[in-house]
């Protein structure tokens, strides 16, 4: 059969704060709370001045989720996996009642193979999560609390590639003759370990946007002790239609396994035809052109959503990005939902996928606003010892296939001075956040860690990536680069990556001539975009931010950071304008009313939910509306998940039902719950006017 992918969505029941038995198949869970997931239960309580204004002043805690599901007796005797693309944190998994495993990293993909503890056929198999985020001072950005992305089921043969473990690279772009070509290398570890008379064969096909085939490789398989082969293809496709980001073109690579007679489709994914390279003198080239990276870094929230984003709402967000502009996203600081990769290759934005904010030492959290001593030392650090590996990996092999990921960053500001690494060499440090802190926190301190050892965890980091990537540079945001370069920080980087150091530009492009350099972070000035416009070994630079997002704020009332040129209700700033000028943007105009934002919807393969979309979010703006309040009306097959309106200050829950505008703008969003139609009402909360209905169909 061919693999089949059911995205379970709808039918999970939550419920906050610990219970012991949850974990028991035959718990009863009837009284518990229907959900959606992605879930965050960080968004559903109320902001509190308790809490973190790290993480926004929203609440962690322990949760439980639990999910029936019936799994059809045709898939007994099949590979069944169980993914989830991520869990804030501290996850704990039972299938059955059997337990499954725990992962404290709370955005990395979490795979379990539930062959032998599945349920078929009219028996239901028990999904059930426990989430423990009780140390809320654990991040400088909100992080958000629960099943936080798609959780799906994947079954397959017996016979089929291991997840993700397809290589798809461009090894060179040039011409035979009077053609264009592009050689290929397609590389796919196939688990074999099962008995088989028949010869078994795995061929692989790329198709055109057209559905035409381009290229079609076949090899035998060898077995194996280990019941693993890894097959290589190298190929040529004529006339390649190349991705970039002003034409991003993908092919579609499906593996097929032959046994006999007997052919399935075993794996399918998107791929992009495109060469990259970075010259120390340069900077970066896009299929042989030579061209700036005009990027923005960006967290994973969604304002009112948490982080229980969705793709439809990072798809609009991206459309407005481009407007500005904007070529490229770095995923601060850490890896982002599948999906935001998934847009930036169909929409054309270049990535830097950044695996870690802090390694074996904690950095000071911030709980009482920014700089407000004392700070908080909770973190991934206590983690990091036993599974840096197994989270650096799996990001890497998750994405390493898309064509918009062009570099990996291995750490963000990691070097920040006397946070806690110092040294000798300097006696003061002070970094770019650091107007309040007491002196003694500036001051060499020998008993603190040595910012030697950073070169040491840099060097492990990047051998790991380029074990499993060879074909992409390692960088890492540096922050006292005054410092951690004279230590060999830089010597381990294929890519040096600075933030807000443009003043060292020059002098450190002649300190490591052969080395590559691109602004990681940068403030919104002209000046700082001048010093990559004017340099040519200047790749480019990234924002801090693009969008607004939760957490790091500097003090209640204030719950987020307005650092980003659009708010997190995805509405264009006074310097959105300006931006668009420095980089060639279009710019955007706004129109009043009320209006429907509702993109193409897609249905991620055989979902069980197809139907309707279980899970869809529909975006309703009201725009030019001036300070008016509005509330929000959904009945049918329809639920309100969400209003913002991008003001950072206003500590109305992201519960409620209603919302007064900010500068003339908010966002609702509509969360399809089954198939049906659904009725969206909208009312002036001061005069009780229906100000519009909308029904939104099946």
């Amino acid at each position: 059969m061919d693999t089949v992918k059911k995205i379970l969505t709808g039918g999970w029941k939550f419920h906050y704060g610990e219970c012991e038995e949850a974990w028991y198949k035959g718990f009863d869970d009837s009284s518990w709370e229907a959900v959606t997931v992605p879930h965050d239960f960080a968004v559903t309580a109320p902001f509190s001045e308790e809490y973190s204004s790290g993480t926004g002043y929203l609440r962690g805690g322990i949760a439980w989720y639990r999910l029936s599901v019936k799994i059809p007796e045709e898939y007994k005797g099949k590979r069944i996996s169980l993914v989830f693309d991520g869990i804030y944190k501290n996850s704990y998994v039972w299938v059955n009642s059997y337990f499954m495993g725990k992962r404290p990293y709370g955005y990395s993909e979490i795979v379990y193979d539930i062959s032998d503890r599945a349920s078929f056929g009219d028996e239901p198999t028990v999904i059930c999560v426990k989430v423990v985020h009780t140390d809320i001072s654990d991040s400088r950005w909100f992080t958000g609390s629960g099943i936080t992305r798609k959780v799906s089921l994947v079954v397959s043969e017996k016979i089929a590639p291991v997840m993700h473990g397809l290589s798809f690279n461009t090894v060179i772009i040039g011409s035979s003759g009077d053609k264009s070509v592009a050689e290929v290398n397609v590389s796919q570890k196939i688990f074999t370990g099962v008995s088989c008379d028949s010869r078994v064969h795995a061929k692989c096909v790329v198709y055109d946007n057209k559905g035409l085939s381009v290229l079609s490789m076949e090899k035998e398989l060898e077995k194996s002790e280990d019941g693993l082969c890894t097959v290589n293809f190298w190929g040529t496709i004529e006339y390649p239609k190349l991705w970039s980001v002003d034409e991003p073109n993908l092919y579609t690579l499906d593996t097929f396994i032959k046994i006999g007679l007997e052919e399935y489709l075993a794996d399918s994914q998107k791929v992009g035809i495109r060469t990259i390279s970075f010259d120390p003198d340069k900077g970066f080239f896009l299929n042989g052109k030579n061209m700036k990276l005009k990027g923005v870094c960006v967290h994973h929230d969604g304002g009112c959503l948490g982080a229980a984003m969705k793709k439809e709402v990072w798809r609009r967000r991206l459309e407005l990005l481009k407007k500005s502009g904007c070529n490229a996203i770095r995923c601060s600081h850490n890896p982002h939902m599948p999906e935001l990769y998934e847009l930036c290759d169909e929409l054309g934005f270049l990535v830097i996928d950044e695996a870690f904010d802090e390694w074996e030492n904690p950095k000071n959290k911030w709980h009482r606003g920014h700089n407000v001593y004392p700070p908080k030392h909770q973190g991934y650090y206590e983690d990091f010892p036993a599974w840096h590996e197994e989270d650096l990996r799996t990001m890497i092999r998750r994405d390493k296939n898309h064509p918009s990921v062009i570099m990996y960053s291995i750490g963000n500001e990691i070097d920040y001075p006397n946070d806690p690494y110092c040294h000798p060499i300097f006696t003061k440090m002070t970094g770019n956040n650091d107007n309040n802190k007491p002196a003694k926190e500036m001051e060499y301190d020998v008993n603190k860690p040595n910012m030697e050892r950073l070169v040491a965890i840099a060097r492990e980091l990047a051998d790991i990536v380029r074990d499993e990537d060879p074909t992409k540079p390692v960088t890492a945001a540096a922050a006292f680069p005054e410092l951690s370069s004279k230590l060999g920080f830089n010597d381990v980087m294929d890519v040096v990556g600075y933030n807000y150091k443009e003043h060292l530009y020059a002098a450190d492009h002649k300190r490591f001539p052969g080395k590559p350099f691109v602004g990681s972070e940068n403030s919104h000035s002209i000046e700082a975009w001048n010093a990559v416009k004017d340099n040519d070994y200047i790749c480019g630079q990234f924002l801090w931010t693009g969008i607004d997002y939760l957490g790091e704020a500097h003090g209640w009332p204030i719950h987020g950071s307005g650092a980003g040129f659009i708010t997190t209700a995805g509405f264009p700033k006074a310097e959105f304008g300006e931006r668009a000028k420095l980089w060639g943007g279009r710019g955007v105009s706004v129109q009043g009313g009320v209006k429907l934002w509702q993109p193409e919807i897609s249905v991620d393969g055989d979902t069980m939910e197809s139907a309707g979309d279980i899970g869809y979010l529909y975006q309703l703006l009201i725009t030019g509306a001036g300070n008016a309040e509005y509330r929000v009306e959904v009945s049918g097959a329809g639920e309100l998940a969400g209003i913002d309106n991008g003001d950072l200050s206003d500590n109305t829950s992201f519960s409620s039902d209603s919302r007064k505008c900010y500068e003339g703008n908010l966002a609702v969003y509509v969360r399809r719950t089954g198939v049906g139609e659904i009725n969206v009402t909208i009312y002036d909360v001061i005069s009780s006017e229906e100000k519009a209905n909308m029904i939104l169909e099946a």
